[in-house]
């Protein structure tokens, strides 16, 4: 399938991706999907515990220490914080107010999607049998357990993952313009790397340490990668602004 630019409301024309075409968003989108029915349908279990055991019993101090730090680049609520200060301070450079838009979609279709998803599949976490709410170990592992609290079934799809894809990837769209304003450059590999490593390495350290399931890290990389194609996808230098902020419309994408 051959993506094409497609106009949307205003003039605005919607940004080629990589790979290109929506076949890929249509790919992640099924894998996602046929992901939650196996799981809902009971399948995929032996896995998720097979890779839990081996965790809990490979768990020394130290590896669970560096985990613990590596584990710290995940956190929403800073990431948030820090893509809307970056958004700021290149507003700022640039006399632009777009900048300030890919944090504010990108907080935006977070809310709605991770967090509904989280309760809607109410799945408990691998610690949930040995505290609170002390679930035998063979309950941990299902799907729908709309009868615990809310609390206490949130592990699928991994927030950490999903949350962690999309705003680094927010953070590399607005930090290659940011240095552009000073004269210097950022190779598209280290884009890259800023937008991925981060990723993995979260995916790797909570199903390591035991707070999500591999699938429910899984299920968070693929739901994560589709939302930041839909990131990626937005026409930020030709979204229509109302008439006063038209003073402060000046294109900022690396690829302007």
């Amino acid at each position: 399938m051959r993506e094409t630019t497609t106009t949307v409301r205003g003039g605005a024309r919607l940004r080629p991706v990589r790979p290109a075409g929506w076949w890929c968003d249509l790919l992640l989108l099924t894998a996602l999907v046929g992901l939650t029915v196996a799981l809902a349908t009971d399948h995929l279990f032996g896995i998720d515990r097979a890779v839990a055991d081996w965790a809990d019993a490979h768990r020394p101090a130290a590896a669970y220490w560096v985990a613990r730090v590596l584990n710290l680049i995940g956190q929403g609520t800073p990431l948030a914080l820090l893509a809307a200060a970056l958004g700021v301070l290149l507003a700022v450079r640039l006399r632009s107010v777009r900048p300030v838009l890919p944090p504010v979609v990108a907080f935006v279709l977070t809310l709605l999607t991770i967090g509904p998803l989280k309760v809607w599949t109410a799945r408990p976490a691998p610690t949930a049998s040995i505290k609170e709410p002390f679930l035998p170990p063979e309950r941990t592992l299902p799907l729908f357990q709309h009868d615990l609290p809310v609390g206490y079934a949130q592990s699928y799809p991994s927030g950490h993952v999903a949350g962690a894809m999309v705003w680094y990837g927010v953070l590399a769209l607005l930090l290659a313009p940011l240095l552009r304003t000073v004269g210097r450059r950022m190779p598209r590999p280290l884009v890259t790397a800023v937008w991925l490593v981060p990723t993995l390495v979260l995916l790797c350290t909570t199903t390591y340490l035991g707070w999500h399931w591999l699938t429910d890290s899984v299920a968070g990389l693929l739901l994560g990668l589709l939302l930041d194609r839909l990131l990626r996808r937005f026409p930020w230098d030709d979204l229509p602004l109302p008439g006063r902020l038209r003073h402060r419309d000046r294109p900022f994408t690396s690829d302007a």
